[in-house]
């Protein structure tokens, strides 16, 4: 590849290439043998979106955390494996495709199961690689080797082996129970797939005629055309109003059918008019109710929420419009009222319909067991959760567990491997398909019609996709996983049940050296990161209705993936709702503009540096070895952690020593950052890094020293500002992994010393290589070219016009030693040390100096007098908070030492500048 870029940078241009060339090349494929002894793993797994997915700005920021770990970990030397693969989503994929078919005019009933089945697999190998591809594109270091989707026979494998070993011990049952219906989806759903909105309805009281009487029991209900399940009016048994009506019967309206007044203590006397009617095939209350008093249950609706033949001349007509049928009968009857009442709706997640308590036959899994081992698992320390407060959420939730339903009335999914028998109504449970009933060897059985709920497959992934229920190398290798980074939405779904599965199941799987494994070793995960929320640059929430959904693939083809990368990531804190901004973002996009000139400078000056160079030229030198050695910190290829020392050339200046120091400052900075999740400081730190210290700083000083005569001098200045840079373009890479691979490839000519940026170490420093004093020095003269610079300004000084300055400061050795310096960033002729700043000058103070320009124009006092009383006013303000602070008994005892310390020493600077200010305005003479 040639070294030089083209003059503009174009993400276009260049990530597409890099994002074929990081599959094709098969770079980041872990293996489970081979490995060193001492290397540690790094395994991850993509929490799975759905076949039938598109990425969205949740996607894309998951993603790129969990990229950053990911490169970051590896270029530490890490043995790195992140996991792909897709969910079969059952209930989403099922309605897609049973949406075309609607279009088609056809349905699911009228193919049949097996025709239904082989539409679904042709749709998802047409459609449903879509988010896969697109993480492809966007550069996601996966090892796409190891791609699953859940439904893969493996997979499928690993379902049944669960499903049939939990049965074995007897911790799946089949039963009839309420469960939340929907009728849009027409399957059971399970609690957390139910949510729950406060919103206005009626109240309605209807009459009850009591039998035996010409009197009415007046009733309170929310839903009137459920009454025709009704087996009994409940009252509370001290309740005095209806003390005297216990035991008696009333007759349910329409439909004339007796039932009981009972009394139960679950019945509040202040709702509505005490007396609330029992339907225990709809609504999970009145079931338990009926349990208690044996009532029977009457189910009334079929799988569409339509009312069946119990309704009488109501049967047929769907819930909503029954409701409004019996309303309008009821108007008018003595007793009857109606009044706004504000109650929580349960709403499908998925379709939005209104979900229908129903009483059906389903598939449970007895959770206590599984549970208790899993609130011990983290209440151990063996699962940490970042946020912290995440820990007391899961542990609430497990602590008040209800009895999984795991089963769904789709056909789409991981169908359940129990088989009905006909001749003795017993039930067979198996790993394969058996010939006959297990009870009485009747070949009449037939195998049960619903499938698994998704997230029993997804559960089971930190153990199946390494070859679960088999004890295979990867699983040996890689299981436990180190780190699960996902969303607070599925912390129930999805991570409590990967908690409970491997818990439960690994436990029986032995160590790699043959131990006992004990809870520690048979989690899924060690940690788990719970990302925030993406929302709009005003902080809402985006939704479709709100239309204000920020599509990522849009902005990547407006900015290019790095600067949408980065963006996110500087935004990235735990526990912090993220505001994107496409102006964010376009100011990084500025900033992967800087780098790559950044990057053309440097190659455009390697020819012109080296002429006159004894014959040595920069095509010659092993570009490795100066990275590695000469200005450029990197761990040895095991990862020890040990530093090596590099010789650098030209200590002796002060901004080589400040730039080694900044970067290895910025490296440890960047290194501590990331080990807790830091993503925005992290990212801030390289960005101040790249930006202000190497570019506009370090840069503008090594240009100085590039158009020197002499030729050492110029050499080792361009080594050390080539290493320095390489060494920046690695840090950087694991947030802009496209400009930083085609950057890093140009620098070495086409002979880079590995396939890939990515895989070179990842710099790292420790205390030795930090040095303060040049640090120190550094940020004096950095001020004093900053305040020269203002005071020229203020001057109205010719931009290209150098001109005296005049300083008063207690130590100058720093601004002397470094004069030429000082002369070509701030344009300065000479610098003389004073006692005390003539007035009338512009000028600046410090706390470590007073500078003024001596220029023959003179100053506009007047504006130097509003100059000077905004700074006063400005430091007084500052100065009264800091007060205030000090002052606060309880702010100081609570502040860390470091800030207290850091704002008395504030406190004194302002009083310093405070002074000299006023002194400047003393001495002004008048307008």
């Amino acid at each position: 590849m040639p070294h030089e870029l083209p003059k503009a940078y174009d993400p276009a241009a260049i990530e597409e290439h890099w994002a074929e060339y990081w599959v094709r090349e098969n770079l980041f494929h872990a293996s489970s043998i081979d490995a060193s002894i001492t290397q540690r793993n790094f395994t991850m797994l993509l929490p799975p979106p759905n076949v039938t997915g598109r990425l969205h700005m949740g996607h894309m920021l998951n993603q790129t955390e969990m990229d950053i770990l990911a490169r970051w970990h590896r270029m530490r030397g890490d043995r790195t494996l992140w996991v792909p693969g897709t969910d079969h989503a059952g209930i989403a994929t099922q309605m897609m495709v049973e949406r075309q078919l609607a279009s088609e005019k056809t349905s699911r009933q009228k193919l049949g199961r097996d025709a239904f089945l082989k539409r679904v697999w042709c749709w998802k190998e047409q459609y449903g690689g879509a988010i896969l591809d697109q993480m492809k594109r966007l550069g996601a270091s996966v090892d796409w080797s190891r791609e699953y989707f859940t439904m893969d026979a493996g997979l499928s494998r690993a379902v049944r082996e669960a499903f049939v070993r939990l049965h074995e011990q007897s911790l799946i049952y089949r039963g009839a129970y309420i469960v939340n219906w929907c009728p849009d989806c027409q399957t059971a759903i399970s609690d957390l797939e139910v949510i729950h909105e406060e919103q206005m309805g009626k109240l309605y009281t209807i009459p009850y005629g009591i039998v035996g009487t010409n009197e009415s029991l007046l009733v309170a209900t929310t839903r009137p055309e459920t009454m025709f399940g009704d087996v009994a009016i409940a009252v509370h048994p001290i309740d005095e109003r209806y003390r005297h009506l216990q035991g008696a019967s009333v007759r349910v309206p329409f439909i004339g059918r007796e039932i009981p007044i009972v009394a139960d203590p679950w019945v509040s006397p202040e709702f509505g008019t005490g007396a609330v009617k029992i339907t225990p095939a709809h609504d999970p209350n009145d079931y338990a109710v009926g349990q208690r008093h044996k009532l029977q249950s009457i189910n009334i609706m079929d799988e569409t929420a339509h009312l069946n033949e119990v309704a009488g001349p109501f049967a047929g007509l769907d819930r909503y419009e029954a409701r409004k049928r019996i309303v309008a009968e009821l108007e008018g009857q003595p007793g009857y009222s109606v009044k706004d009442h504000s109650h929580a709706v349960g709403k499908c997640d998925r379709s939005k319909t209104v979900v229908e308590p129903r009483l059906s036959t389903q598939w449970f899994i007895k959770i206590q067991p599984l549970a208790q081992k899993a609130i011990a698992a983290v209440d151990e320390g063996h699962v940490r959760f970042t946020p912290e407060q995440y820990r007391k959420t899961y542990d609430e939730w497990m602590r008040n567990i209800h009895d999984w339903c795991i089963s769904r009335q789709l056909w789409w999914g991981h169908r359940i491997p129990a088989w009905h028998c006909a001749a003795c109504d017993k039930m067979t449970v198996a790993r394969e398909t058996p010939e006959a009933c297990q009870h009485c060897k009747s070949k009449a059985i037939t195998q049960e019609t619903d499938v698994l709920d998704t997230w029993f497959s997804s559960g089971l992934l930190p153990m199946s996709v390494f070859g679960w229920p088999d004890v295979t190398p990867d699983l040996a290798a890689f299981y436990p996983t180190e780190l699960l980074v996902t969303g607070s939405d599925i912390l129930f779904f999805w991570v409590a049940r990967m908690i409970m599965f491997g818990c439960h199941f690994m436990l029986d799987v032995p160590m790699p050296d043959g131990a006992a494994r004990t809870l520690k070793d048979a989690v899924p995960f060690r940690e788990v990161y719970i990302h925030a929320l993406v929302r709009d640059a005003e902080r809402q929430k985006m939704s479709k209705t709100k239309g204000n959904v920020i599509d990522p693939i849009e902005i990547v083809k407006r900015y290019g993936t790095d600067a949408v990368r980065f963006t996110l990531a500087t935004m990235a804190s735990p526990g912090t709702d993220i505001a994107f901004s496409e102006a964010r973002t376009e100011g990084y996009r500025a900033f992967a503009n800087k780098i790559w000139n950044a990057a053309r400078f440097l190659f455009m000056q390697r020819e012109r540096v080296f002429a006159g160079g004894g014959g040595m030229s920069y095509a010659s030198i092993d570009l490795a070895t100066v990275s590695r050695d000469q200005a450029v910190l990197l761990t040895d290829p095991a990862n020890s952690g040990t530093p090596q020392q590099p010789e650098e050339p030209n200590q002796s200046r002060l901004e080589d020593r400040w730039i080694l120091s900044r970067l290895y400052a910025t490296a440890s900075a960047v290194n501590t950052a990331l080990s807790t999740y830091r993503f925005d400081e992290a990212a801030h730190a390289i960005y101040q890094f790249f930006w202000g210290d190497l570019c506009d700083w370090y840069l503008e000083l090594v240009k100085l020293r590039i158009e020197s005569e002499d030729v050492q001098d110029r050499m080792l200045s361009f080594l050390l500002f080539n290493g320095v840079f390489e060494s920046s373009l690695r840090m950087l890479s694991p947030f802009m992994p496209f400009i930083t691979e085609e950057i890093w490839h140009a620098f070495y000519e086409g002979h880079p010393p590995a396939r890939s940026i990515a895989l070179m170490p990842y710099p790292v420093a420790g205390k030795r290589n930090i040095d303060l004093a040049a640090e120190r020095d550094m940020a004096l003269l950095q001020s004093l070219i900053v305040s020269v610079r203002s005071a020229r300004k203020d001057a109205t000084v010719p931009e290209r016009e150098s001109v005296p300055i005049l300083l008063r400061t207690n130590d100058a050795s720093v601004f002397q030693q470094n004069l030429a310096t000082i002369q070509r960033l701030a344009r300065v002729t000479t610098l003389e040390v004073v006692a005390q700043v003539p007035d009338g000058l512009a000028h600046r103070a410090t706390p470590s100096f007073d500078v003024a320009v001596v220029y023959e124009k003179p100053v506009d006092r007047k504006a130097e007098r509003d100059r000077l009383t905004k700074e006063l006013a400005k430091l007084q303000k500052e100065k009264e908070n800091s007060d205030r602070q000090l002052a606060n008994d309880a702010f100081l005892a609570k502040a860390p030492a470091q800030v207290v310390e850091g704002i008395r020493r504030r406190n004194a600077e302002l009083a310093t500048l405070i002074e000299r200010t006023r002194a400047a305005l003393d001495g002004l003479p008048p307008d």
